[in-house]
């Protein structure tokens, strides 16, 4: 069933464009984005079944591009849409970091590296580059490791953060098994790299861990 095949005022496109689209519930948006339902079943109801599927619609963008192209009727077209969708929300949550110092924005800087981080099946340690006024300059994913640990060189680090002439560092990583909580290791890791850094005078302002639905920073935690 097509989008303009439903009642008028059950049409996403109108509700969305008659009353903004916050009055649109996550099924509704998505559907505007898959437009076709698959035989026998409404693009209403198909879109609320891949919701179920994935655990809601962050569970669905963050989904593995093997895993969505197993889903029966999410072809390249609709896979490049929603990837499209999520790389549009790491870019807009970036720039906004770019904008202004981090500190004013913690909740922004949570999700964004819940855009990044949150979906991935091995561990990732990633750094922020921030300048002398706490903006983002870049983010960097510098180690890869197993479902269960990773490796982490306090020298490559530093030479990064040399190289984009940065003032400071936020430092993450992620939990595939998606419990955020940090564990001793990764507290001893902070405090290893909070000394290498502090010999080039960098400063290390948090180091937050990622889960599939959390992100624990350990400044808040009082931990570093």
């Amino acid at each position: 069933m097509l989008l303009k095949d439903l009642p008028v005022d059950a049409r996403p496109r109108e509700k969305l464009l008659n009353l903004g689209p916050q009055a649109l519930a996550d099924a509704e948006l998505l559907a505007l984005l898959l437009r076709t339902g698959l035989k026998g079943r409404s693009v209403l109801a198909w879109a609320q079944e891949l919701l179920d599927r994935f655990s809601g619609i962050a569970g669905l963008l963050r989904a593995p591009v093997e895993e969505l192209a197993g889903v029966k009727g999410l072809g390249p077209a609709k896979r490049a849409e929603l990837a499209a969708v999520l790389e549009l929300a790491r870019r807009a949550l970036a720039a906004e970091l770019q904008a202004r110092p981090v500190f004013e924005a913690p909740a922004q800087v949570k999700d964004y590296l819940r855009l990044h981080l949150a979906s991935k099946p091995h561990e990732v340690f990633a750094v922020l580059f921030l300048d002398a006024q706490n903006r983002l300059l870049a983010m960097e994913e510098l180690f890869r490791g197993t479902l269960t640990q990773t490796s982490v060189y306090p020298r490559e680090v530093v030479k990064r953060a040399l190289a984009h002439n940065s003032a400071a560092v936020m430092l993450a990583h992620n939990h595939p098994s998606g419990l955020a909580e940090p564990s001793k290791a990764d507290e001893y890791l902070t405090h290893t790299l909070k000394s290498a850094l502090a010999l080039v005078d960098v400063q290390v302002l948090d180091h937050f861990v990622v889960g599939h639905r959390d992100v624990v920073s350990f400044a808040e935690r009082g931990l570093l």
